[in-house]
């Protein structure tokens, strides 16, 4: 007994001892619970508490309301020092108006959504639902040839008026967005839509705007499932005129320009079987797929080709440029160009590069299609192409040249597939606007034939934008036929002529001209539009001082 003490009491060899053994006193850990146990630098250390399992959080979005956060003791809102402007959306001004401020508002100054269209579930209608509607419409108003503005306004129309709130409209020249937040700690909801084919159908475009009227009245009871069969219904209408009919508006349309041009009888009837064989042409090749910038190569070849056919029949100059000339009228994409410029001037630039360069493409289509026949005359020696005098607005025949700038307004309006209660005004403002034309251009000042047109386009854009709101519909079905007396098949012929002709300089100098005469046009009709919202009473403003625009780059 007394040796093994003694053994006990012998210091321990280095071997014995290791510097992870417990000193003496120290309760080892049982060998089970140390395999069992892993340790991490990520570890919660002992005597740390977890959070429990039925108090963790789950994974949230950004737009998660915080915990932090009551909306008994929500923090006030922000009111800028110089106020929140109040808007009354009432029924005194269209539609259009009121949307058009209410976008240009931020998003914070906005006044809560009074919903037009009341549901009878208390939790509204479904935002989907509300989006793909807003959509449809929007897609019928941007192909019928709408301004991006006017596309944004209806479609935000549409959603406040079920009663969505935050919701941001996007329209570009292919694709149509829409975001709706409900709140600032809720996820949006995002939906978009393309438009793949475009077609000219005014009377559609006017059915599409009574409904969003309906729609924004609080008088009326539209639901979703009622907007959805008008639309159906627009959809499925019918054009207003035959294909006959618009083969024979577009002859008496070169016709009109013709005579307007300095034509007489003869030159009306050579121009207008030209038309009508470019436009069976135009179609023929629709037909077969070809894409529009052939189809306008093929529409442009015929008149053309009468013109150089009668030059070789008559001496008179007049004669095979004027016939020419018409047939270019009819061609020119009017409507695309004012569609353009308008979405630049108010700030929708990539709408508008996007209408232009497509303008650009049908115009390089005419200017190769008749290039190609006038070369062939100039090969032939076709030398009563080259009119001796610019012919143009003349004081010896005034009546003539007004009854036969309101046919050309009719005409467009049928192949615009204008309503036809319609068709007698624009009719009447196309007449005005030759008339405003001819006396700026016959005064002892003799305005520039630019200035001149800038002024007339300007009337015309006046009174179209005054119809509209009368009827509390689109401008375009008053405004884009009355402007056709007005476009430079003139210009356009003296240059292409000038080019095949192998004369760049008067060939430049003419294209210039007529691309004067366009943008003058188009930058003439907005300003009518614009300036007649300023003298009208607007939503939200008592006087026309207080119209907020939308602002834009200073030039820095």
């Amino acid at each position: 007994m007394a040796e093994h003490e003694a053994e006990d009491r012998k210091p321990q060899s280095d071997e014995a001892r290791s510097a992870f053994v417990p000193p003496s006193g120290v309760l080892a850990q049982e060998a089970a619970e140390e395999e069992s146990q892993t340790t991490s630098e990520f570890a919660v250390p002992t005597g740390l508490a977890t959070p429990s399992t039925t108090t963790q959080e789950t994974e949230k979005s950004a737009f998660t309301t915080p915990n932090t956060y009551s909306s008994r003791n929500a923090p006030p809102a922000f009111t800028p020092a110089h106020g929140i402007p109040l808007v009354k959306l009432t029924k005194e001004v269209p539609w259009q108006d009121q949307m058009r401020t209410m976008l240009r508002m931020p998003v914070t100054e906005r006044p809560a959504p009074e919903a037009a269209q009341k549901q009878e579930d208390e939790s509204g209608p479904a935002v989907p639902r509300v989006l793909d509607l807003t959509l449809r419409i929007g897609e019928l108003l941007l192909a019928g040839g709408e301004g991006a503005e006017d596309v944004e306004a209806a479609m935000f129309a549409v959603c406040r008026s079920y009663g969505l709130d935050r919701c941001e409209p996007n329209v570009t020249f292919t694709l149509l967005s829409i975001s709706h937040q409900p709140s600032l700690v809720e996820d949006p909801v995002t939906a978009s839509r393309t438009v793949r084919r475009r077609g000219t159908d005014y009377t559609r475009l006017a059915a599409v705007f009574h409904l969003v009227d309906d729609i924004s009245d609080p008088e009326l009871d539209v639901s979703l499932e009622e907007a959805y069969r008008r639309l159906a219904g627009i959809r499925r209408n019918r054009h207003p005129y035959p294909g006959w009919a618009l083969t024979a508006a577009s002859g008496l349309l070169a016709g009109s320009a013709s005579v307007l041009v300095g034509g007489g009888a003869l030159v009306f009837l050579v121009a207008a079987v030209g038309a009508m064989l470019g436009d069976r042409l135009a179609w023929l090749c629709a037909g077969r797929g070809l894409p529009e910038f052939y189809q306008f190569v093929g529409a442009a070849m015929p008149p053309a080709a009468l013109g150089v056919a009668l030059s070789f029949a008559h001496t008179e100059a007049t004669m095979a440029s004027a016939v020419i000339t018409g047939g270019l009228f009819a061609l020119i994409p009017g409507r695309a160009l004012v569609a353009g410029v308008q979405d630049g001037l108010t700030g929708y630039y990539i709408t508008a590069a996007a209408r232009l360069l497509e303008v650009m493409y049908l115009i390089v289509g005419i200017v190769c299609g008749v290039l190609l026949v006038l070369s062939l005359g100039v090969m032939l020696d076709a030398t009563n192409l080259t009119p001796e005098t610019r012919f143009g607005v003349t004081s010896s025949r005034p009546v003539i040249q007004t009854l036969a700038s309101m046919a050309l307004s009719l005409a467009f309006a049928i192949l615009l597939q204008q309503e036809r209660n319609t068709v007698l005004i624009v009719t009447l403002n196309g007449g005005i606007a030759w008339v405003m034309y001819g006396a700026l251009a016959q005064t002892p000042i003799a305005l520039s034939p630019v200035a001149a047109t800038a002024i007339a386009a300007g009337l015309v854009g006046l009174f179209g934008q005054l119809f509209s709101r009368y009827r509390f519909a689109s401008s375009l079905p008053y405004v884009t036929a009355a402007i056709g007396p007005l476009l430079p098949g003139s210009a356009t012929y003296f240059g292409l002529l000038a080019l095949a002709q192998n004369d760049l300089n008067t060939g430049i100098n003419s294209l210039t001209k007529a691309v004067a005469t366009a943008l003058a046009i188009a930058i003439g009709v907005n300003l009518g539009s614009e300036v007649s919202r300023l003298i009208l009473k607007l939503p939200g403003a008592a006087t026309a001082a207080n119209r907020r625009a939308a602002k834009r780059t200073r030039g820095f």
